[in-house]
């Protein structure tokens, strides 16, 4: 799983009593929410939307 910190920082917030782990952890979300520099549109990725 490849997180951004935003995201992690969420997740910490909501749920403090959960372990999380991950196999990276990228820069940051740009406007529309894709993590940078390199994951981009995982929806797309995963189902060939695009």
């Amino acid at each position: 799983m490849v997180a951004a910190p935003e995201g992690l920082e969420k997740l910490q917030s909501t749920h403090p009593d959960v372990e999380i782990w991950v196999a990276a952890i990228d820069e940051k979300l740009n406007d529309a929410g894709y993590i940078l520099p390199g994951l981009g549109d995982a929806g797309d990725k995963i189902f060939g939307t695009k």
